[in-house]
């Protein structure tokens, strides 16, 4: 994961200097983190990146609306990946959903203990979305509503989906890697990207948590809770 001769590399950007000196000392708290530095705008967050390529991107929800629209414009920027976690003053439907449309790989509160921003930090690193636990019903809820006023419920027939890409999609929401499908199904991890490629489409998601919350709607999700799956969901890049 991290050590100190290793450590997470972050970078924080908040508007409101209090809060970013308080995120940093709680952060500096905790062994195996290392902060490269602090924006208070999305200019600033922007540079930081370029200059220093961290890790992970701990990022106020809203800096990151200006963040993500001026970084997807800048067609000069070459950075790195950075796993972004979104920073919330409190739980919100529409905050959750659009920080996660947006890119974000976790969301967290600011007021969250040292040790669970730590543990934040750390499950978006090891490749899963991160959300309390008891956030996670929230975030499932604004979805099925979401989808409710588009398609509603439909049948995997309705969406043209496989019976392969129905299985697929069970294991991609019960927190199961591209490695892991291809094992089970014995196929390359490549046939598992253009499967989801396709299934992206077909429903029309663009993440694998979407895909999660599309399955838990759909309910395609058997002996499983909408929390236990959404929680373990690997971000694999997305696809």
């Amino acid at each position: 994961m991290s050590n100190e001769s290793n450590p997470i590399r972050i970078v924080i950007a908040d508007e409101h200097p209090i809060f970013r000196q308080d995120l940093r000392r709680s952060l500096e708290s905790e062994p195996g983190l290392h902060i490269l530095g602090e924006a208070c705008d999305a200019n600033g967050t922007l540079e930081l990146a370029r200059q220093n390529k961290p890790d992970i991107l701990m990022i106020d929800f809203a800096l990151c609306q200006q963040f993500e629209v001026r970084a997807l414009n800048d067609s000069g920027s070459r950075l790195t990946p950075v796993r972004v976690v979104v920073t919330v003053g409190a739980i919100e439907k529409s905050q959750l959903v659009e920080a996660f449309r947006r890119g974000a790989h976790g969301v967290v509160l600011k007021q969250s203990t040292p040790g669970v921003l730590l543990k934040s930090i750390q499950s978006v690193m090891a490749g899963q979305y991160w959300l309390e636990r008891e956030s996670v019903g929230v975030l499932v809820e604004a979805l099925r509503e979401s989808f409710t006023q588009g398609n509603g419920r439909k049948s995997a027939k309705d969406y043209g989906l496989t019976r392969r890409e129905v299985d697929i999609i069970t294991k991609i929401a019960s927190g199961r890697s591209n490695k892991e499908v291809g094992e089970e199904f014995a196929i390359s991890e490549r046939t598992v990207k253009h499967h989801l490629t396709n299934i992206f489409g077909k429903v029309g998601v663009s993440s694998r948590l979407q895909l999660a919350l599309f399955a838990v709607n759909q309910h395609f999700m058997t002996g499983s809770t909408p929390a236990l799956a959404l929680h373990s969901v690997q971000s694999d890049d997305d696809v």
